[in-house]
């Protein structure tokens, strides 16, 4: 009797784990889509590793804008978990989200400050444009968007955003550097530069011998390392922390302020503006990320379309409309989910243990922020030379075809936006199009697009 009354907690425990299994298994559809449990929970582990600095920088801009900077870090934690858990649960896929960058900078350099605009009514121009992509994205707009684009552009905006991960991935590791005058080579005999070296060749060695965990082995061992070359700072570590309250930011936006003094027509044009900019990038950044990452993991439906699209943008416009009222600005779906399906990442189950380490994170910022960004950049360098095996489809012998799909790829790392590659790429190619008379050709949506962009350029 002992015996058995000593066994029952096992063989309970185990069949809740098997309960928790099946339901895995059968909410995500596991091995339909050749995953396992295992290799979801490692993918959401790697993309959360290598986009954890986000919780570091964004705050940082914010604060620069003038916003209180006590709650800013809590403030990205939340709208990161709302954001990356409504892809966990809505659209299934192994995608999570937080403040965009570019949008963050444009929103905390642009917008507040030279434009005039405070940060409250910022946040109140962020509210407006998470409504306009929230409409965009469960109305046909966003189909009628999706397949205006040309097969040459798609396939470009993988080559690019690859491009410029790479980019970001070389300047974070300090092997390049921006100067004055150009890029260069960074100072290679730095301990943080020749971390982010041995990191590199650390994680495509183990991809080479077929590590699927390759990329987060690597930002492990590159963070170990780190401490004796004096790279991974320890001295700021911490544990167990009660967040920060975001009562400063939270309900903040000033609509009525977004109509200033300048009189009606100046203000409204102004607000246009920066509403038709926000929502514009905000769209094209998340469809770009969605299309590369999508073909990097083969996440595709029967039909050949991206899977859950309507409702992967559903979920980013939703948690931008969010994400003002705790006060932060646009989010955006991160280029770094392309570690976690690199590592085998193709379900919700991936964005599930991703904004599980979220939550983590609120309570424990001591310790993400000892991983160094020399242990994080090696990964963003690996996903950049695995997505340029996309190129290949491209066929530059067509002029008309060729020179959109170059400047898609190349606008985007240097002009540092997905957004302008793609307005770069559209644009010449009506003109193109247009001017060999080749008008069967081109998509009347593209032609409305590209007229967009032109305006969005003249005027800011």
């Amino acid at each position: 009797m002992t015996e058995r009354t000593y066994d029952q907690p096992k063989i309970r425990n185990k069949e809740k784990r098997n309960r928790l299994r099946n339901f895995f298994e059968s909410f995500y559809q596991l091995s339909h889509f050749g995953t396992d449990i295992k290799t979801e929970i490692t993918a959401g582990i790697t993309t959360f590793l290598t986009m954890a600095y986000v919780l570091v920088v964004i705050p940082g801009f914010l604060a620069d804008a003038g916003m209180p900077p006590e709650g800013l870090y809590t403030s990205v934690c939340l709208i990161a978990i709302i954001g990356t858990f409504a892809h966990a649960f809505v659209s299934k896929l192994p995608l999570a989200t937080s403040p965009g960058l570019g949008l963050t900078i444009f929103f905390a350099y642009t917008v507040v400050g030279p434009m005039g605009y405070t940060w409250q009514q910022g946040l109140a121009a962020v509210t407006v444009s998470g409504m306009v992509f929230f409409i965009i994205s469960i109305t046909p707009a966003r189909a009628k968007i999706m397949n205006s684009l040309p097969q040459t552009i798609k396939i470009a905006i993988t080559g690019g955003i690859g491009l410029f991960i790479a980019l970001i991935g070389f300047q974070n590791a300090g092997i390049v550097v921006a100067e004055e005058g150009g890029m260069y080579f960074g100072n290679l005999g730095n301990p943080s530069v020749l971390l982010s070296i041995i990191g590199l060749f650390t994680t495509l060695l183990l991809m080479a011998k077929g590590f699927k965990a390759a990329l987060i082995l690597s930002i492990a061992f590159t963070t170990v390392i780190g401490i004796p070359l004096g790279v991974t700072d320890l001295s700021g570590i911490g544990f167990l922390s009660m967040p920060p309250s975001i009562g400063g930011t939270f309900f903040q936006q000033d609509f009525m302020g977004l109509l200033g003094n300048d009189g009606i027509g100046f203000a409204l044009l102004n607000i246009i503006m920066v509403i038709l900019t926000i929502s514009l990038v905000d769209l094209f950044d998340n469809i770009g990320t969605i299309l590369a990452v999508a073909d990097r993991g083969k996440l595709y439906n029967e039909n050949g379309e991206v899977r859950n699209m309507k409702k992967a943008l559903l979920c980013d416009s939703v948690s931008t409309t969010i994400s003002s009222f705790i006060g932060t600005t646009t989010t955006s779906t991160y280029l770094e989910c392309s570690a976690g399906i690199a590592s085998g990442g193709k379900t919700g189950l991936t964005a599930l243990t991703t904004g599980i380490l979220f939550v983590v994170a609120l309570f424990f910022s001591g310790i993400v922020g000892i991983i160094p960004g020399a242990a994080t950049a090696p990964a963003l360098i690996v996903i950049g030379i695995l997505m340029m095996n996309s190129l290949t489809k491209l066929d530059f012998s067509d002029i008309t075809e060729g020179a959109p799909a170059f400047f898609t790829i190349a606008l985007m790392p240097f002009t540092s936006s997905i957004a302008e590659g793609i307005a770069g790429g559209i644009i010449s190619y009506v003109i193109l199009k247009v001017a060999t008379r080749r008008f069967q050709e081109i998509n009347p949506v593209m032609v409305i697009l590209a007229i967009l962009f032109v305006i969005r350029f003249m005027t800011l």
